[in-house]
């Protein structure tokens, strides 16, 4: 596209902005309208996805048809079939009469839905049906429609992430993906900031015929410095309201109200880093306290291993290093005499003593001193690791014993070595 067809479609939609990003979305979504192809629009919430179905729908050969936008997220679970898919009279309470749903009714158009990644996994089969086959079929009803119908969807949300976690249908997803369209967020658009910001408070002046806003070169760039979660809409009422509250009705005297950075700032909520637009965190993602101990109990071992292998390779070539080996291969073998666990000196390797070390911070230190160090370290993350099991269990030694890998002998020895 021209520069000059873009600024039409554009003025056309009511587009504000001039970023690279958004350009490349705007010419992907008229290049493939004329096509039936489906297409995922992806950003942030309040980035202006709903925008692109409408520019698709009107470049397209189905611009005479019907055009419905459908927030999946908005409608309850219960209720989504026969929205979608319409029903028939007495399929369930509340059913007086027999309706059709957005697909039946879009036939030959075409129909946005929204939010997409909040449609239950039971509805994604069918949609599935109706994007592979255009068959459907209406709640309380056997009998097969078909349906003709262009679909865009929109999601604010990984569906890649939600497919790994069983949240999202894979073959939807790739069904539906067929022609991606990133909407960038508006942090990306540095640029496009105070021209928005300038457009929502023109129409708000204009419309309540208060003052004009203008902002000094400070507010501009605290404007740019935040990073804006909400997006559009949330610079749109940022503008509004600092138009309603700072400026006057208009007069002779008065026709634009600058504002500065300290004005600007009251009305910019606080940088909060936990708000930051990021994949949404889940307990199913945690690591399970159980999980997390044996990662450290494996990390002290293999810090040991470490340790004395680098002895073995750097201080003496002729070190007997088969038996650090199998234990290496086989720690599940070792486990009741990993290093990490013993409390007794004695039963550390000695290799190499009095052999001096040479630090990386020009320090030198013999082997004794530094497998001293180490002992003491290993002995406390022992330690540690034998009160939380025993905490957990209440005290019980043969189930905190079967907690840490040990047998209850082996338990005994080391609580008598951590009591003397």
């Amino acid at each position: 596209m021209t520069n000059q067809e873009l600024q039409s479609l554009k003025n056309k939609f009511d587009i504000i902005g001039n970023d690279p990003a958004l350009n490349r979305a705007l010419e992907i979504a008229v290049a493939v309208a004329p096509t039936d192809l489906t297409v995922l629009i992806c950003g942030e919430s309040g980035v202006g996805k709903e925008n692109i179905p409408k520019i698709i729908h009107q470049f397209s050969r189905r611009r005479t048809g019907k055009y419905f936008a459908v927030n999946c997220g908005a409608i309850p679970e219960g209720t989504i079939d026969s929205e979608l898919f319409g029903h028939e009279k007495g399929s369930f309470t509340g059913a007086n009469e027999m309706r059709k749903g957005y697909f039946e009714e879009a036939d030959g158009g075409t129909l946005f839905l929204d939010e997409i990644g909040e449609l239950p996994m039971a509805s994604q089969a069918k949609l599935l049906r109706v994007l592979q086959s255009g068959e459907f079929i209406r709640v309380g009803s056997s009998k097969v429609l078909k349906s003709d119908v262009r679909v865009v969807a929109a999601t604010n949300v990984n569906l890649m992430h939600a497919v790994s976690r069983g949240k999202f249908r894979e073959d939807l997803y790739y069904r539906l993906n067929a022609v991606p369209i990133i909407m960038p967020a508006l942090r990306e658009r540095q640029d496009d900031i105070h021209l928005l910001f300038r457009k929502f408070a023109s129409d708000f002046s204009e419309k309540y015929g208060m003052s004009k806003i203008s902002l000094s070169p400070d507010a501009v760039a605290l404007l740019k410095s935040y990073r804006w979660p909400g997006n559009i809409r949330q610079l749109k009422n940022v503008a509004e309201t600092v138009s309603a509250l700072e400026s006057e009705k208009l007069s002779s005297r008065s026709e634009r109200c600058e504002i500065n950075a300290a004005i600007l700032g009251k009305y910019i909520p606080k940088d909060d880093p936990n708000m930051l637009p990021v994949k949404s965190f889940s307990p199913e993602d945690a690591v399970s306290q159980s999980e997390r101990e044996a990662i450290i109990r494996m990390i002290y071992q293999l810090r040991h291993e470490v340790e004395y292998l680098k002895e073995v390779v750097l201080g003496h070539g002729n070190a007997p290093v088969r038996q650090l080996s199998a234990a290496a291969m086989h720690p599940q073998e070792q486990r009741e005499e990993a290093d990490w666990q013993d409390a007794d000196v004695s039963e550390v390797p000695q290799a190499f003593p009095g052999r001096v070390i040479h630090l990386g911070d020009g320090t030198e230190r013999t082997v004794d001193e530094q497998q001293e160090d180490d002992t003491l370290s290993l002995q406390k993350a022992g330690s540690d690791l034998i009160r939380k099991a025993l905490e957990k269990y209440k005290g019980n030694r043969k189930l905190a014993a079967a907690e840490l890998g040990i047998s209850e002998r082996t338990l005994y020895r080391k609580l008598k070595n951590i009591n003397d």
